[in-house]
């Protein structure tokens, strides 16, 4: 059972959240101002905070980082206004764990406090690894030690993980140290270049394919993602993938069945995805390029790395960013 804490001034949206929380089997207080909000995180021990942007005596977007600073150091979920997409993602800027959008529906309450409950449960667990496995990450930069201690802490989970920053920043090299570090260390690191392969061909690759299911098909195919079975399958940039595949590959990803090309019964792959971008991927919703926005993949925390390994040098240098951020896309 977590103890929860809502701040929000309207009294029935409080009232309804509070219910479906005692019915997840979680204690709940309620608070109407900022202040009131404030006084009862520093007073009171809470796993998670449920914060309305817009309360009658301030900007709960402007106090996440004093809620965040309490004893008990809670996540929180900020709850927007409709279409206030631009207070939602300085939300996720600042700290929050996610974003929930009014009006609210009771699914998704549930879907993004299991989750976020999940997080901190696995992060009070984690104890960081002794020795980590870092190979071709050098430097000690305190951002790259940040960076590391998140490597370790998604190693120690199976969710996806997503990888951003720009081209050069050495997106693949931390991928690497997450299956490194992670219990699928001994499975196959899986490469797939989205960019590398023509729209027709990139099923295949994925999916495999049965013989003389297209032109050419002279031999059956396994496919990538049964190649990565016990092992973790690298995805570098993910945001060039054809729309096309993008929605078969979140089925494969939800339920871990597939089907090749030109095949007719389903394969099971245990695979763990590790997926990379140099893309805004938000940008990309917007103009249909992407299946889904990224914040449905409930980013569980962040680091920000401005360095970049150089073996001329041996030495980490000043570069652009790098993000590491462990998701999870599906239950």
């Amino acid at each position: 059972m977590a103890n929860i804490l809502i701040v929000d001034d309207e009294i029935m949206v409080c009232r309804m959240v509070s219910d479906k929380l005692s019915s997840l089997g979680h204690s709940s207080t309620c608070m109407h101002t900022l202040s009131s909000g404030l006084k009862t995180v520093f007073e009171t021990a809470f796993d998670l905070v449920l914060l309305d942007v817009h309360l009658p005596d301030g900007s709960g977007l402007e106090a996440l980082s004093q809620f965040k600073s309490s004893d008990s150091q809670p996540e929180i979920i900020i709850i927007t206004g409709e279409g206030d997409t631009d207070g939602a993602e300085l939300a996720i800027e600042t700290g929050a764990w996610d974003y929930i959008e009014k009006p609210l529906f009771m699914k998704e309450i549930t879907l993004q406090v299991t989750r976020a409950l999940q997080y901190r449960r696995e992060k009070k667990a984690f104890r960081p690894a002794k020795l980590l496995q870092r190979e071709g990450i050098i430097g000690k930069d305190p951002k790259i030690k940040a960076c590391l201690e998140l490597v370790a802490q998604c190693a120690e989970t199976d969710t996806p993980v997503l990888v951003t920053g720009e081209t050069g920043t050495g997106k693949e090299l931390f991928a690497r140290a997450v299956h490194a570090n992670s219990r699928r260390s001994k499975g196959s690191f899986v490469v797939l270049d989205c960019t590398a392969f023509p729209e027709n061909l990139v099923a295949s690759m994925l999916f495999g394919h049965r013989k003389g299911a297209f032109t050419g098909a002279d031999q059956a195919r396994g496919g990538l993602i049964l190649e990565a079975d016990k092992g973790t399958l690298f995805m570098d940039e993910v945001g060039e993938l054809p729309l096309t595949i993008q929605k078969s590959f979140l089925r494969v990803l939800q339920e871990h069945r597939f089907r090749s090309v030109g095949g007719q019964q389903e394969t099971v792959s245990d695979f763990r995805l590790v997926a990379a971008t140099n893309r805004d991927l938000e940008k990309m919703v917007g103009h249909g390029t992407v299946v889904r926005k990224h914040k449905r993949y409930s980013k569980t925390d962040e680091c920000v790395n401005e360095t970049t390994t150089d073996s001329r040098a041996g030495e980490a240098k000043p570069r652009d960013e790098l993000h590491v951020a462990q998701s999870l896309s599906g239950p």
